[in-house]
């Protein structure tokens, strides 16, 4: 996903094991990366080229004829079982597939348009109905529309423009009598009921539903950094010689306090199940919903109703500004190279949309550097070996021939501010030399291939239309006169990536719409840049918790930190997820650091035992099981051992047990199901810790299946069972404690327990307002049930015997 598909990565890769020694030992050895990518580029032979296009045409991401049609099908196939979510997406399928002003995209929005209505979604609902219409919407099938039109406007309230669109459609009745023959003497009947409710409308007390609270109202920074943009003044940045750039806090913060609030500076939606036509089961138009099915490829927003591009049928949007946007910025040169970037990965991808938005601010001054350090051979900048100690604000102090000299802190402007712009960008590490020469050369001959395309396109195509003379200049020759500069840019982003891209995320509930209690998981669903949430540094216990609304990051003090403690964040291994040897691991390969938090240290001194959550016990007597190839009770006064091969192969036994069980919960064969789970339950609890993972995941199916018989005590005993388990794995301040405390409210507001209920509503709001803020889906929800529950009248008390 992130790095090329397999077949471009098997096929370079034996490229690189054929070159002569001397070959590679020069890309290996080669001291800048303006010598990496020259040396590698002139590697790239016209067979490469064809090999890399033949699997870029296997994306179907052009525009397709045919497609409307099986689109609008297979979405009315859904819209018949009442589906109007999945018909939405499979109608948008149909519109990104559409020419503009053909019936087939017309036909398309009034579909959709249906669907949304029902979903309630009425202001998008018109929005569809204008866009049909434009585009040459039928005139035999107008009147269907203009209807769906008036019962969106009456539903709004919007009462005068649904009077008019009614005496609109009157008058084509009028003029045409043609269309007051069946089926549409059933929507004049429509109409006069329409009517009838604009009048009972009108004659109530007109009122208007209280304006909604604009999202991130409470997530502004309540004073913001004048060194740093998009922090808040309670941290300031600091650099040191070992730890390079880093952040402190200026005063004592606490819990929830939000410390950062940024933008992408680039975000790439990760294609999740896009598979190559060759490997597709069925037909070449796929059903499967994807990430870029559901959230616009500009800002991220989730969107039911996406507006596609034009020229192509992979970019969709929210709104026709964000794709005019996207356009301007980037997308007219993307957009004929959709299959090529699907095919060299998100990484690439990132890298060619940084170096193509270098143009919009500060372009000259920023493509003059990249000019002149390429002259020079040495793009990149010295590692942090070369920083001196604690430089503030911007400056900091070094020796020089015994005189004090201040010393910038790399991303910094003049001023000694730190901006999210492409400078900051431009100065994240790439780790040059930490990178095996062989992902170098997978890099560097990725960026060039793609660098060739482009230059098949010609530098003048690229200036095609642009209308402001500023962007022209950006892309003129005579400004950038060798592509092989872009190319050694793109290859700079692409491995600072590996250790700067944030994994962009966001929560999807999981669950058929008859379950009362949703499943939740953190998917990814981009990949950005984010210059201030790079600088902070990792811990794999961090004093801060990060969440996205669209591409906006927001980190949130996740407890007390004290003033002159550093600001941590977690790359990823953290300590409730896996132990502190995979953690190592993962920290070393990926971001070339051996990590010795607090966390690691303390864990390696009990690092023969293994986390809790992973934990064998004892059958006789329940005490943990310890050793390597042959586990011993914990226990001295115990003589029981077992391999651990055994108890591994128990343990597959069993989670192949709970997937059955768990297809069986997802078929809505609840019976069948528990009775499976109990089985895997006292079969867990002759082997497995009390706190182990599976022991978790079996208590919490259970309570969802109880759930869906409507049987809520039950269901609440297993999931705190559950709770116990997360407690001890994430901690009981952890967002996941708080996603299972919200499933819990849910248990005791279904059954009525209403004290149960608001206590634990309680727990849940203290606990994701600290990750969230107080406009995250889940806590309004949360809100919505205390209110609820508040305004119940009392259940009466029978009489006292």
């Amino acid at each position: 996903m992130d790095l090329p598909v397999d077949e471009w990565k098997s096929y370079l890769l034996e490229k690189w094991s054929l070159l002569p020694i001397s070959v590679r030992l020069a890309i290996s050895t080669a001291k800048t990366l303006s010598d990496v990518f020259l040396l590698s580029s002139s590697l790239l032979q016209p067979e490469d080229e064809m090999f890399l296009k033949r699997l870029s045409r296997g994306y179907l991401v052009g525009k397709d004829p045919g497609a409307p049609l099986f689109y609008r099908e297979e979405g009315n196939k859904k819209f018949q079982e009442k589906d109007y979510a999945g018909a939405a997406v499979l109608y948008s399928k149909g519109v990104s597939h559409s020419k503009p002003n053909t019936e087939d995209i017309s036909l398309c929005y009034a579909n959709r348009s249906a669907a949304l209505f029902h979903l309630g979604q009425y202001e998008t609902c018109l929005k569809d109905i204008i866009k049909a219409q434009t585009h040459g919407y039928p005139e035999r099938l107008q009147p269907k529309i203009m209807l769906r039109k008036a019962e969106c406007l009456v539903t709004m309230g919007r009462l005068q423009e649904a009077s008019q669109t009614i005496s609109d459609l009157e008058s084509n009745f009028t003029a045409k009598p043609a269309l007051a023959d069946s089926p549409f003497q059933s929507l004049q009947r429509n109409l006069h009921h329409l009517k009838m409710k604009i009048q009972e409308k009108k004659n109530l007390t007109e009122t208007f539903p209280a304006a909604l609270a604009k999202a991130f109202e409470d997530m502004d920074l309540r004073e913001e950094n004048e060194q740093i943009s998009s922090a808040s003044s309670s941290v300031t940045l600091c650099t040191d010689p070992l730890k390079g750039r880093y952040l402190i806090a200026t005063k004592d913060i606490l819990p929830g306090e939000l410390l950062v609030k940024e933008a992408a500076f680039v975000s790439v939606l990760n294609p999740g199940e896009v598979q190559p036509l060759h490997q597709a089961l069925d037909s070449k138009w796929s059903t499967r919903v994807t990430n870029g099915d559901l959230y616009c490829h500009q800002c991220l927003k989730h969107t039911l109703a996406t507006v596609p591009c034009d020229g192509c049928s992979y970019a969709k949007y929210c709104s026709q500004e964000c794709m005019q946007q996207a356009w301007e910025l980037y997308h007219r040169i993307e957009c004929s190279l959709g299959g090529l970037l699907l095919t060299l990965g998100v990484f690439c991808h990132i890298a060619l949309r940084l170096t193509l938005l270098a143009r919009f601010e500060d372009a000259g001054e920023i493509i003059r550097k990249l000019c002149d350090e390429t002259s020079h051979k040495d793009i990149y900048l010295p590692e942090s070996k070369n920083m001196v100690k604690t430089l503030n604000y911007g400056q900091g102090e070094n020796e020089e021939n015994g005189k004090i000299v201040q010393t910038p802190i790399p991303g910094c402007d003049v001023n000694g501010k730190y901006e999210n712009n492409y400078y900051a960008v431009f100065n994240l590490l790439p780790h040059t030399e930490n990178h095996s020469p062989e992902h170098k050369f997978l890099c560097a001959l990725s960026v060039s291939a793609l660098c060739r395309q482009l230059e098949a396109a010609s530098l003048q195509a690229l200036t095609t239309n642009l209308e402001s003379s500023k962007l022209k200049a950006a892309v003129t020759p005579e400004f950038c006169s060798d592509l092989d500069i872009w190319g050694v840019a793109m290859l700079r982003h692409m491995l600072q990536l590996q250790c700067n891209a944030q994994a962009i995320t966001t929560i999807q509930h999981t669950g058929s719409k008859e379950n009362i209690i949703t499943d939740s998981r953190q998917v990814r669903l981009a990949t950005g840049i984010f210059p201030v949430v790079s600088l902070l540094n990792h811990s794999c216990s961090p004093n801060t918790s990060v969440s996205f609304i669209s591409n906006v990051a927001t980190i949130r003090a996740s407890q007390q930190i004290g003033k002159g403690q550093e600001i941590l964040h977690c790359y990823g291994p953290h300590e409730s997820r896996m132990g502190v040897a995979e953690r190592q691991q993962k920290l070393r390969s990926q971001y070339f650091f051996d990590c010795n938090c607090p966390a690691c240290q303390t864990e390696a001194h009990r690092v023969a035992a293994g986390p809790r959550w992973e934990a064998f016990c004892c059958n006789s007597c329940r005490a943990p099981m310890q050793g390597d190839d042959v586990l011993s009770c914990g226990n001295r006064s115990c003589t029981e051992s077992m391999s651990r091969d055994h108890l591994v192969s128990r343990l597959q036994n069993l989670q192949q047990q709970v997937d059955m069980a768990q297809k069986l919960l997802r078929n809505g064969k609840l019976e069948p199901a528990i009775r499976r789970l109990l089985g895997c339950r006292h079969d867990a609890e002759s082997f497995l810790s009390a706190e182990h993972t599976m022991v978790g995941e079996i208590e919490d199916d259970l309570a969802q299946a109880y759930a869906a018989l409507g049987d809520w005590q039950k269901s609440a005993t297993h999931l705190q069972r559950s709770l116990q388990v997360v407690e001890v794995r994430h901690g009981p301040c952890s967002v996941e404690m708080g996603h299972e405390l919200f499933k819990l409210a849910q248990i005791f507001f279904s059954g009525f327990a209403i004290s149960e209920a608001l206590n634990t509503i309680e727990k849940a709001e203290k606990v994701l307002l600290v990750h969230y803020g107080p406009w995250h889906d889940d806590i309004q929800e949360l809100q919505k049930m205390k209110s609820c529950l508040l305004d119940l009248p009392p259940i009466p008390v029978g009489p006292s015997m």
